[in-house]
């Protein structure tokens, strides 16, 4: 188990409510959904909503039925990706081995920091400092040696709080943790690990590899190493992007086909828009669709040059969407464009080898 790295994980605590909840203090403390409604999916729930059993992917309609008092509002991604923004400025001012997983948390990998601070506990508190300084919004934050060990650990104290998983506890806490909070085992599997009377880590570190294996295919292999702490993977700062896309869900679902074709060419200026600032084009655009009853149908078409423009992407989403009958109601369209003109590189990084630093 490799115990010399100082890995963070800030998770920032129900991002998008608690951005409607700051800049519209009528909102404070009251359940809130950002998305939602009769026809919609809950993309996030404020604290005051979770009480009443309120979570995000949620359908609008259980979500108001759990909370009738629901205060439902339509998301503003724009304003979100504003903020994150302001946040992974704040990661950079003290590593640049950061590591976005959405617009609201992110791995650090502090090991070396640009500010030479030797408790990468203190680091976790200046940055939730920082964070609330510049946007009023609270985050948790994990500590730890390892991405999966810091992930965990980020749930722990939240919200607006962190957890240190020291190497001298790393086992010991693996063995105490239920497994339905083990990160990458969802429900289904904990279900199943349950009927094999798998409750804690403690049992789960009791099944041989091979058992593992034999229940679970590869990621028993997965399960069987996290358990003991040990997660190799490094915070990959600069991962290779394979696709660029916008989805829009709608407050409310499109039922015929100007309002459908209206809102391409809205997705169509984003995605070019989104493109152009990273100078990046591609061969292949996929339409997304979602309909009513939640079944997805998606189409491509890929070209042997690349797609230019707003237009482009339009046109060829129109050709797309006629590929299938108009049927039912629409909630979700998304454009998307792969087969990008971005390259693979290569980054080698040495990872210097120093004795581990006391967290606290």
């Amino acid at each position: 188990m490799q115990t010399d790295r100082k890995i963070i994980h800030v998770d920032m605590d129900a991002f998008y409510a608690s951005v409607e909840q700051h800049d519209n203090p009528e909102l404070r403390g009251k359940p809130l959904a950002v998305g939602g409604g009769m026809y919609g999916v809950v993309a996030a729930a404020s604290y005051e909503a979770r009480k009443f059993g309120i979570r995000s992917a949620m359908p609008g309609r259980i979500a108001m039925e759990k909370c009738p008092h629901l205060i439902v509002v339509k998301p503003r991604f724009n304003r979100y990706k504003e903020i994150s923004q302001i946040i992974r400025s704040i990661f950079y001012e003290f590593t640049d081995l950061v590591e976005p997983l959405s617009l609201d948390e992110a791995y650090l990998d502090v090991t070396e920091n640009k500010k030479g601070i030797e408790s990468a506990q203190d680091i976790a508190r200046q940055i939730r400092s920082r964070i609330f300084e510049e946007t009023g919004l609270t985050a948790s934050a994990g500590i730890s040696v390892n991405k999966f060990l810091a992930k965990v650990a980020s749930d722990y104290r939240k919200p607006n709080g962190q957890k240190t998983i020291h190497p001298t506890q790393i086992l010991e806490f693996m063995e105490e943790l239920p497994i339905e909070k083990f990160h990458g085992i969802g429900k289904v599997t904990a279900n199943k690990m349950h009927e094999l009377h798998i409750y804690t880590g403690k049992e789960l570190k009791q099944k041989s590899l091979e058992e593992l294996v034999a229940l679970f295919g590869k990621s028993g292999t997965y399960y069987f190493n996290v358990v003991r702490g040990i997660h190799n993977s490094e915070v990959k700062p600069n991962r290779i992007q394979k696709s660029v896309g916008v989805e829009e869900t709608f407050w409310e679902n499109l039922a015929d086909e100007e309002a459908v074709f209206n809102q391409l060419k809205i997705i169509s200026e984003d995605l070019d828009t989104r493109l152009s600032k990273k100078e990046i084009k591609g061969k292949s655009l996929t339409l997304k669709i979602k309909y009513k009853d939640f079944t997805v149908y998606t189409r491509s078409k890929t070209q042997e040059i690349y797609y230019e423009n707003a237009k482009d992407f339009y046109l060829i989403a129109k050709q797309l969407w006629e590929l299938r009958p108009f049927d039912k109601p629409v909630r979700l369209l998304g454009l998307s464009l792969s087969n990008l003109n971005t390259q693979e590189k290569k980054q080698v990084s040495v990872q210097l080898k120093i004795p581990f630093v006391e967290f606290t």
